[in-house]
């Protein structure tokens, strides 16, 4: 059988304090990048206002924004996209007394058995609060994840976000090259580190100054990536880069040949950096966001800062085009049990923790897909 998404339960607005519920107070913002002292903060669950007397679902839901309403729709914002006169959601409770519904209950299936539950008698309890770790057995968690995969890559929008682990291992580079180049990537989230050491990779075959396939240390090793990063410059980005050297392997090199967006989100210790890394914090979260609003699936490996951002971001659900509903499904993957659980415990509502090494993990994940022998 196919896999399709776990379906929604919408809520039963029928219910009479449903029915009773005022419409939200709307208050404006006083000044740009400022909300009412009153202001709700949404989730990453649906959110329902009621406007005029129906409730109405906001489509794009993220962590700490508040809700604008214009023309009758809401807009999800942050808060440094506040503008005064902004006419923005009030109230702080979240079952419908003031024209709000925080709503958790739409993908039942994925809710643990009562008996199962760390919480017994907790109205919350999803598959997420389930404590990932070492001992635990993920054969399952990667025979959905093909699946996910292979039925996203037609009708839905995938984003990984990594560390640099893979360009350490001329193996799981090449892995991750075929996923890309096999249409299983729409976007691509890292920082500086992972395109620098992709690149020194093609170039002098290191990975911070090491081969990447015996993991030998090469003479002068540690200026490979500098070198690397300073002859990216020299040609102004990396798709010239890629051109004028003849690179012809990688992840970067799929990423480009394939047209895929990518976010190199910098950090303060950054060496360069290359081009077209974001030195903006607040201008990468833009350019996350803006995939993030389409993701369908997010996988996040090996890189702990990164995947909190993009967790903070990426809401619970996604509205489709023909108006249907579906969870978005989040995996982070790291070899240390705490990243992985504090993940798991932002609150997605289909979030899985996987505990491994994520080189081992990518090579998993192109076999399970066909793209590796």
């Amino acid at each position: 059988m196919p896999f399709t998404p776990t379906p929604y339960t919408p809520p039963d607005f029928t219910l009479p304090h449903l029915v009773s519920a005022p419409d939200v107070r709307l208050e404006p913002a006083p000044k740009d990048f400022v909300a009412p002292i009153d202001y709700h903060a949404l989730s990453i669950y649906p959110e329902y206002l009621k406007l005029d007397g129906q409730w109405t679902l906001a489509r794009d839901s993220r962590m700490d924004c508040v809700a604008v309403v214009e023309n009758g729709e809401i807009f999800v914002r942050e808060f440094r996209h506040i503008k005064q006169g902004d006419l923005i959601a009030c109230g702080r409770t979240e079952d419908g007394e003031d024209g709000i519904l925080v709503y958790t209950d739409g993908f039942l299936s994925l809710k643990v058995p009562e008996e199962l539950s760390p919480h017994p008698g907790s109205r919350d309890n999803f598959a997420f609060r389930l404590g990932r770790s070492r001992e635990t057995a993920f054969s399952r968690d990667y025979d959905e994840l093909y699946e996910i995969l292979r039925h996203d890559r037609e009708h839905g929008s995938i984003v990984w976000v990594m560390g640099p682990a893979f360009t350490f291992n001329g193996y799981s580079r090449d892995a991750f090259a075929k996923i890309v180049n096999a249409g299983y990537a729409d976007a691509v989230f890292a920082g500086n580190a992972l395109a620098t050491h992709d690149l020194e990779g093609a170039l002098f075959h290191t990975s911070l100054g090491q081969d990447i396939d015996t993991q030998e240390n090469r003479p002068c090793g540690h200026y490979h990536h500098l070198d690397t990063i300073n002859r990216v410059r020299y040609w102004g980005s990396i798709e010239k880069f890629i051109e004028e050297e003849g690179v012809h392997d990688g992840i970067m090199h799929a990423i480009v040949k394939n047209d895929v967006p990518y976010v190199l989100a910098g950090s303060i210790r950054d060496d360069g950096p290359l081009p077209e890394v974001y030195g903006n914090a607040y201008a990468a979260q833009d350019a996350m966001r803006n995939h993030l609003r389409r993701a369908t699936t997010v996988v996040c490996m090996a890189t702990t800062l990164h995947t909190i951002a993009t967790g903070n971001m990426t809401p619970s659900y996604r509205v489709m085009a023909d108006g249907t509903i579906r969870p978005v499904y989040f995996y982070c993957v790291d070899i240390a049990e705490f990243t992985v659980n504090k993940l798991v415990d932002r609150g997605s509502l289909a979030s899985r923790g996987i505990v491994t090494n994520v080189q081992d993990f990518i090579a998993n994940i192109a076999k399970g897909l066909g793209l590796l022998g």
